[in-house]
């Protein structure tokens, strides 16, 4: 019996793949094992190599593993492109269809099993996926029953033979492949899991809850990978609250169109990835110079350009805080795991509205895309706070002047009123206006203006949850790693191999990313001999932003950039050759 093992189904896109990962993993999650996977895709809508490898144990997990212990290929190609990821001993169930072979014999077992033909013969060879997902199940020791409650809920629709086809697909891979071993081995058989139902779910599956939750209730947006299931998500969901998604022209159309709603007091979001982010720029510092809250999230993929849109980066974090011309407030948060996805979408519309100004929520592909484990989520935790807001708030009549919308106050916010308000009429423009919002040139006004916006974030630290999460046991460590978004679970495995190599080593994981929480770093750094920012990015955008923010910071580099997320080795490795 083995604790956790790494799976991976491949082939061409449009070919079942998905699915058969989906059934996979959540007829396990049901049984109560911790899951983590990660979808590799091409972009393209059908064609192209694809392949979703999961990690599987019996205790938390947050990233995928280094090796490979079963792969299953519906092509050549899946065999070519992976095998390197095979441990010694691993085994490839593949399709008898096309005549498999392995590079090595002598490093895997292979298994040819006929899922085209034994789908055929149950009358489609779309069924040949489940098939695979049998001939998984007996390797790892599961009764192919335990795919029955999923099977029924996907195909339940279409009548109870179609449930029973399927079912019995599963069950004649199984038995094939247990005829095939022959007893051969167990050695992939997994030890039973706890049985608790916890939650199995995307990055932007718990954005979109966490907005709804948080009280969105209109998501005017454009669609772009790796964004778009924030989107189809809230398609189906809003409406039952009140609410609606509108699918715009472009990113600048869903980008104002938000501002717009914000300002008549819907809270509203909008989601993209880089290259609509950059469209949205201008609109962005429409609602800084106006005060208006809004809320975007931005899913980073590689670029520049349309780049590699279906493949991981973390490069937009400078342009996510400098990228609008001019100055204004703005927040950038960026969770690191999709539990704090859920919480911190939720708060994003409280930070935007008690101070009045954008914030974007900052994730990447494999945080939006890659599906984990998620405990139970806490909907106590959640509070609405409007700030200097009341729509039934009786205003002071103004004697026929507009209504002192920026007025400059101690705090830098000034008090909030939507259309419709009583005494509450004001000007609104884009340009430097006074605190009427007419529109004003007068130098001692611009100061003054600008003093006040740029100084309503001196107090986001004191409220924001969690600027940094900390995972620091000791005192003085001799390597601090810091990373930001997804690369967390990828650090927090390497840590007690370092820790076993004799290092005393600390992790701090970036989440509220500006401002910059400096105080919070600092004693970790000054404490540390060495510290590492991990990050995919070529030009170490975290590292620079650490040092602009924090000066004498000497600060080493581990870069990937070529379109996939750190593995526990590559940090690993790396750390080991810096010390």
């Amino acid at each position: 019996m083995i604790n956790q093992l790494s799976w991976k189904v491949g082939g061409q896109q449009g070919e079942g793949i998905e699915s058969t990962g989906e059934i996979f993993s959540i007829a396990l999650n049901r049984l109560g094992y911790y899951l983590y996977g990660y979808r590799h895709f091409s972009s393209r809508i059908k064609g192209g190599h694809t392949n979703n490898k999961i990690r599987v144990s019996t205790k938390a997990i947050n990233s995928i593993s280094d090796e490979l212990d079963i792969l299953v290929a519906f092509d050549q190609e899946t065999i070519d492109v992976n095998f390197h990821e095979l441990r010694h001993g691993g085994i490839v169930i593949a399709d008898s269809k096309f005549n498999p072979t392995v590079p090595d014999s002598s490093k895997v077992i292979l298994h040819a099993v006929p899922f085209t033909e034994i789908a055929s013969d149950l009358g489609t060879s779309l069924m040949k996926n489940m098939v695979a997902v049998g001939a998984s199940s007996a390797l790892l020791g599961f009764s192919y029953e335990a795919y029955r409650e999923v099977v029924e809920e996907i195909f339940s629709r279409k009548g109870s033979s179609v449930v029973e086809r399927n079912m019995e697909a599963i069950k004649r891979g199984a038995e094939f492949l247990v005829n095939g071993i022959s007893g051969q081995t167990d050695s992939f058989h997994m030890a039973k899991a706890d049985g608790k139902k916890r939650m199995f779910m995307i990055g932007n599956h718990a954005i979109a809850l966490g907005a709804l939750a948080g009280g969105a209730r209109f998501m005017p947006a454009y669609p772009i990978t790796p964004a778009s299931e924030i989107m189809e998500y809230l398609t189906k969901k809003l409406p039952t609250f009140g609410g609606a998604v509108i699918q715009t022209e472009d990113e600048i159309a869903a980008c104002t169109m938000a501002i717009g709603a914000n300002y008549a007091g819907v809270r509203t979001l909008t989601a993209s990835a880089g290259p609509g982010l950059s469209l949205m720029m201008e609109a962005i510092g429409l609602a800084g110079i106006t005060e208006t809250p809004l809320v975007i999230i931005n899913t980073q993929r590689g670029g520049p350009s349309t780049g590699l849109p279906t493949k991981q980066e973390q490069s937009d974090l400078m342009a996510m805080i400098f990228g609008t011309h001019g100055e204004i407030p703005k927040v950038v948060i960026a969770p690191s795991t999709v539990e704090e996805a859920f919480y911190d979408s939720a708060e994003a519309f409280n930070i935007a509205e008690e101070y009045q100004c954008p914030v974007i929520l900052l994730t990447d592909l494999a945080l939006s895309l890659g599906k984990q484990t998620v405990e139970p989520l806490d909907h106590s935790r959640l509070k609405i706070r409007r700030g200097k807001l009341d729509i039934n708030a009786e205003l002071p009549d103004t004697n026929g002047e507009y209504f002192k919308r920026y007025e400059v106050t101690k705090d830098g916010i000034s008090t909030r009123v939507i259309p419709g308000m009583k005494n509450g009429i004001h000007h609104v423009t884009g340009v430097e206006h006074n605190e009427q919002g007419k529109p004003s040139e007068d130098p001692k006004n611009r100061t003054y203006q600008m003093n006040k916006r740029l100084s309503k974030l001196n107090t986001l630290h004191e409220k924001f949850n969690m600027p940094i999460y900390s995972n620091a046991s000791h005192e003085e460590c001799d390597l601090l790693i810091i990373g930001f978004n997804s690369t967390r679970g990828t650090i927090e495995e390497i840590m007690p191999r370092l820790e076993a190599d004799g290092l005393k080593v600390n992790h701090a994981q970036i989440r509220l990313v500006h401002p910059f929480p400096v105080d919070e770093l600092r004693p970790l750094i000054n404490n540390a001999k060495k510290v590492v920012v991990v990050e995919n990015n070529a030009t170490g955008q975290l590292s620079n932003i650490i040092k602009m923010n924090m000066c004498n910071c000497n600060l080493e580099n581990i870069l990937k950039y070529d379109g996939n997320p750190f593995l526990p080795s590559d940090i690993y490795n790396q750390c080991k050759e810096l010390l």
